[in-house]
């Protein structure tokens, strides 16, 4: 049994922004940041289908719902902007946060088709990830509907391990909701974080801009367990 006498409760989130090379994810704020990213999101309904929240089919509405997100320190949120493009292209924030605990989850992602599959999406993560393991979490989570194979591949793909299925854990927009869960721990971390270097590293990309190595390689030996929803 691992002796946690000595451990110290890490704190939690604050406004400061994180910043990377692909990526910048800053504290959201409804006057900085709502009709920017409205804008990303607008004509793309299907962004919302696993949200509990949305679509918004105006900008007043999307800026009321910025506005009271931004106000709560759980979940906190932050605005991704991709620095190749210097636009704002989604959100993501840390939630059920419990410091005490050294747990800490990532969720309410949202990203829009613009950032979807680039170098600032999975630099988000990382530093998403990073800010956490780095102020003294023990526990980082990911959880998502179970029939949205693409978060659950997302999850694997970042090196976070499969710990299973809660079945009828919700009620979303009047369907029910089997929860996947998955998790990384501190002592993954250092392994996980060279695995993100490695292939954020700009010389893992050719000239035209396609990755050499996938980071879904690079952190399989690391993951303890795999999705079976996944397998081949």
């Amino acid at each position: 049994m691992t002796d946690l006498s000595t451990w110290q409760a890490p704190p939690a989130p604050g406004d400061m922004p994180l910043q990377g090379r692909y990526a910048r994810l800053e504290p959201l704020s409804a006057e900085a940041h709502a009709a920017l990213l409205f804008r990303a999101f607008e004509g793309h309904d299907a962004v919302w289908d696993y949200l509990p929240y949305g679509p918004f089919h105006s900008a007043a509405a999307y800026h009321r719902w910025a506005k009271e997100m931004a106000r709560q320190d759980d979940p906190h949120f932050y605005a991704i902007k991709d620095l190749e493009t210097g636009q704002y292209g989604g959100v993501a924030s840390y939630l059920r946060i419990f410091p005490a605990l050294g747990s800490i989850e990532l969720g309410h992602i949202n990203l829009s088709p613009q950032l979807q599959k680039t170098r600032a999406a999975t630099e988000a993560f990382y530093l998403i990830l990073k800010w956490a393991f780095e102020h003294g979490y023990r526990r980082f989570e990911w959880k998502c509907d179970a029939g949205n194979i693409g978060s659950r591949r997302a999850a694997q793909r970042l090196g976070l391990s499969y710990e299973g299925v809660f079945r009828q854990h919700m009620i979303v927009k009047g369907k029910n909701r089997d929860t996947a869960w998955f998790a990384a721990i501190d002592q993954e971390w250092p392994a996980l974080q060279q695995a993100f270097e490695v292939w954020l590293d700009p010389g893992n990309f050719d000239a035209a801009g396609q990755q050499k190595e996938s980071l879904a390689d690079l952190t399989r030996l690391v993951r303890v367990t795999g999705d079976p929803a996944l397998l081949p």
